[in-house]
């Protein structure tokens, strides 16, 4: 079979998407855990009673748990988006695999 020279193989294969939205929230999401760290790290400053900085949030040990609270859950909620990004960016669209045939790459 004789090949054309205006033959042309990556027109056969189709486009995947590009998957901005994806990347955008995978950024966000580690700069919520990022966020997340820094509370987390105010808090235990809060609590251990060196946070000149913080102004009113050293008065009370319950506001400064209440934010160490926050700043774990944070640093979880980021880590679980971002997670969920990489893995929808990783994961092919063209081809229906089960997942335990796949490589675990995250």
């Amino acid at each position: 079979m004789k090949l054309s020279d205006d033959f042309d193989a990556r027109r056969l294969r189709p486009r995947r998407p590009k998957n901005w939205r994806l990347r955008i929230g995978a950024g966000l999401g580690a700069l919520l855990a990022a966020f997340g760290i820094l509370l987390a790290m105010a808090g235990v400053a809060s609590l251990a009673g060196r946070a000149p900085v913080l102004g009113t949030l050293n008065d009370s040990a319950g506001e400064a748990s209440v934010l160490l609270l926050l700043g774990l859950f944070l640093l979880w909620a980021g880590i679980a988006f971002w997670r969920r990004c990489r893995r929808r960016l990783r994961r092919p669209s063209d081809l229906s695999l089960s997942p335990s045939l796949m490589k675990k790459r995250d």
